[in-house]
């Protein structure tokens, strides 16, 4: 029996490695390991709380603003702070924005290779590329004339022999199955998606001051002034600043990534079958003016969408049987408020050929609902709420489902995952127009109430307390925990999607998701694991939201 190793495993953020076990050419067991100490908790212990969530978005690189949220909205929970609506829209403005490009950036550069074969785009006919292309969408750069272009922009890379983001792949893989014209087409809009994400991510720097690591949250609301009447403040310039950049996001994805999605999904069929897990959580998210959520919370379990169970934080544990920490309790589960991050590496010295997946083998820790592994994600998110009725999310699934010819169970695999991100794509960037018209009317209202300080002053808040911070991130669902006693922070613990996704086995010996999810994966050449990657990818691991790594130097 062949064991493959994958590491670091690229085209994700942060250091994840992945061991299999192949017999048959196919995956018989998995150990997903996370390389990277956490300390991003330590570093918040006895901190201003009004402060955390400048100092968890930290915490990454690219999932900045998801964590100043979730850590906001922990301490405003801690402490009984309410927002007003201005910041509720502001907060759900900058969130679906920050959802459409992390979407897009994950389709297209860090998922699309796994699918799409860019050396086989040299061998495409342009004309032929254009009639594809025309075929699906109506997007204006739908020219042989673009497509030659574009392939001659590849082939002079190629040729210089400086593939750059190109050069480590495993171009010609018999896994590959989209003919060339599918390939350019491809290329061309990983290309396009480039420029695409980072002008529409210009609504979140407006209204955040900067992307990434927005500045402008703040406990009680927002910090961006709302005022239709000066020109220092968010105004009608403003509006149409972001409706302008809203509109180019839409016209992308339906123009672009779902006839893509739907192109390129059709080739692979089979994924239909492969990759997939049976439970399910999400914690919802983008609240209206009542509180309701427009993508609800909820929890699936084997697979049974008749029954969605409310969601209930007191039900999460983390378990550290396989991960490199101990508990002063000693292997038990603790829930996040009473969660410790007491680092305690047993795995063998570097370099090693294998972990020792018997004892214990990552940094991250077994996070449990109700001692059960749980799927977080755009999968997780559409099917609670297609479980749950929800229109809008129906409408765009059944769509896709029927275009590709298959039934909802086919939402069960790598493929049914990869489509829920399109899916939800699509959905946010039509939200992300709705709330910014939201905002348009309350400014007509002349309401330009952003923060409510009632709570500012540490001396109105408990001795003692403490919140919980949830949002629905583009990865899944993210819980800031913190405990609060004397105005400083006493506890802090982050539990965030690849936590969830990416998890050792717990103690009593179930794999996490992406472990479960490989088991019984095709491998054409064990060498050569593209299979794996694809479900791997489809997760979108982020390692450093789960690790928290921090560098200690000593001077």
């Amino acid at each position: 029996m062949a064991r493959l190793v994958i590491d670091p495993v690229t085209r994700i953020e942060g250091h994840l490695r992945v061991e299999a076990t192949v017999n048959g050419g196919k995956v018989k067991d998995a150990w997903s390991s996370c390389t990277m100490w956490r300390g991003m908790e330590i570093v918040l212990r006895g901190k201003d709380p009004r402060d955390a969530w400048a100092y968890a978005q930290r915490a990454c690189g690219v999932c900045t603003t998801v964590h100043a949220i979730a850590s906001v909205r922990a301490v405003e929970d801690a402490i009984g702070a309410k927002i007003p609506d201005n910041a509720r829209i502001l907060r759900n403005i900058i969130m679906a924005n920050q959802n459409v490009q992390d979407h897009i950036i994950h389709f297209y550069h860090l998922h699309a290779l796994d699918w799409v074969d860019v050396v086989s785009a040299l061998k495409a006919d342009p004309v032929k590329t254009s009639e594809l292309a025309k075929s699906i969408s109506s997007w204006p750069k739908n020219s042989a004339t673009y497509f030659k272009a574009v392939q001659d922009k590849v082939k002079a890379f190629v040729e210089s022999g400086q593939l750059g983001i190109f050069s480590n792949a495993y171009w010609g893989h018999p896994a590959y199955k989209l003919p060339p014209e599918a390939n350019l087409m491809a290329v061309a809009h990983y290309l396009e998606a480039l420029d695409v994400q980072r002008e529409i991510i210009k609504i979140q720097a407006l209204l955040g001051a900067k992307n990434p690591h927005p500045q402008t949250f703040v406990v009680g609301g927002q910090s961006t002034p709302v005022d239709p009447e000066s020109q220092n403040a968010l105004n009608a310039d403003s509006i149409a600043f972001m409706l302008k950049y809203a509109d180019m996001a839409l016209e992308f994805v339906e123009k672009v990534y779902i006839p893509d999605l739907l192109a390129v999904a059709s080739f692979y069929k089979e994924w239909a079958g492969i990759g997939g897990f049976n439970n399910f959580l999400a914690c919802g998210d983008w609240p209206d003016a009542n509180g309701k959520m427009y993508l609800p919370g909820g929890v699936i379990k084997n697979k049974n969408l008749a029954k969605i169970e409310p969601l209930d934080h007191k039900k999460f544990k983390e378990y550290i049987t396989h991960s490199w920490y101990k508990y002063s309790k000693g292997d038990v589960g603790l829930h996040p408020w009473e969660g410790e991050t007491t680092p305690n590496y047993t795995g063998p010295k570097p370099p090693y050929e294998y972990l020792n997946v018997e004892g214990k083998y990552s940094w991250g820790k077994a996070i449990r609902y109700e001692d059960l592994p749980m799927e977080v994600g755009p999968l997780a998110r559409m099917l609670v709420a297609y479980g749950l009725g929800h229109k809008d999310v129906k409408e765009v699934v059944d769509m896709v489902l029927k275009k590709l010819g298959v039934g909802p169970e086919a939402l069960f695999s790598t493929l049914g995952r990869t489509a829920a991100r399109g899916i939800e794509t699509l959905l946010m960037a039509r939200k992300t127009k709705d709330y910014i018209l939201e905002l348009a009317q309350n400014m007509k209202k002349a309401d330009t109430k952003i923060a409510d300080t009632d709570k500012w002053d540490p001396k109105t808040w408990p001795k003692e307390c403490k919140g919980v911070g949830l949002h629905d991130a583009p990865r899944g669902c993210l819980a800031h925990f913190v405990v609060i006693k004397d105005g400083k922070i006493a506890n802090y613990q982050m539990v965030v999607p690849s936590t969830w996704n990416l998890s050792p086995r717990d103690h009593k010996g179930q794999r996490g998701p992406v472990e479960e999810a490989l088991v019984g994966t095709p491998v054409a050449d064990s060498k050569l694991p593209l299979e794996l990657l694809r479900t791997i990818h489809s997760y979108d691991p982020c390692m450093a939201c789960g690790m928290h790594m921090i560098e200690v130097r000593e001077e």
